[in-house]
């Protein structure tokens, strides 16, 4: 197994990583889980390639090992493609997510089914060494709910919805059929193969 670095402390990213990425024999781990600090990093690009690249440039700087890093968000159509690039500042950066899904019922509150279009949208930049950097996007296409549902997933998950059903009500496995980072994921898992194929991994 390879180890390949994963630039975030969210431990339900690194999870959905290494489950689509394991055939090809990766393991994903977090930097903290091999005593390096990423410290801050300021995510200033105005898209989440940009965003993308910012951390995995900064990770394999600090590791110099293969490292993936990714930068999602959701879109909404009524809100001009709000919150975006800045999902995850949304309301705040302190604020739980679960406050963060409320504010944007509220701002959704007037906005009838048809129009409650949105897209979960997910840049995947990975760094294998110092010539070799992949780039892929991915996107997933649903509607916002009128209400959270659902245990699983994280983020906006609950109130995110596709065919009627919120990603937080699906298993890990399903939600990496429909969603944005499954996408994303598996176009990396199919450059990564090639390029184990051609002995270049």
């Amino acid at each position: 197994m390879r180890e390949f670095i994963i630039a975030t402390n969210n431990g339900h990213k690194v999870i959905e990583i290494e489950r689509i990425l394991s055939p090809l024999g990766i393991t994903a781990v977090t930097a903290g889980e091999r005593g390096i600090d990423l410290g801050n990093v300021v995510e200033d690009g105005d898209t989440f390639a940009a965003n993308a690249y910012i951390k995995a440039k900064h990770a394999y700087d600090l590791c110099h090992c293969p490292v993936i890093a990714d930068d999602s968000g959701l879109c909404v159509d009524a809100l001009d493609g709000r919150p975006g690039v800045y999902s995850a500042r949304y309301g705040g950066e302190s604020l739980p997510y679960t406050e963060k899904n409320m504010l944007l019922l509220e701002e959704l509150k007037d906005v009838p089914d048809e129009k409650r279009t949105a897209h979960f949208a997910c840049a995947v930049c990975c760094i294998l060494d110092d010539k070799t950097v992949i780039e892929v996007e991915g996107r997933c296409e649903g509607r916002i709910a009128h209400a959270p549902a659902g245990d699983g997933g994280f983020g906006y998950d609950p109130i995110f919805t596709v065919n009627g059903v919120s990603f937080a009500s699906l298993t890990g496995e399903e939600k990496d059929r429909y969603s944005h980072r499954g996408n994303a994921l598996r176009m990396l898992r199919d450059r990564l193969y090639e390029l184990q194929e051609n002995n270049s991994l």
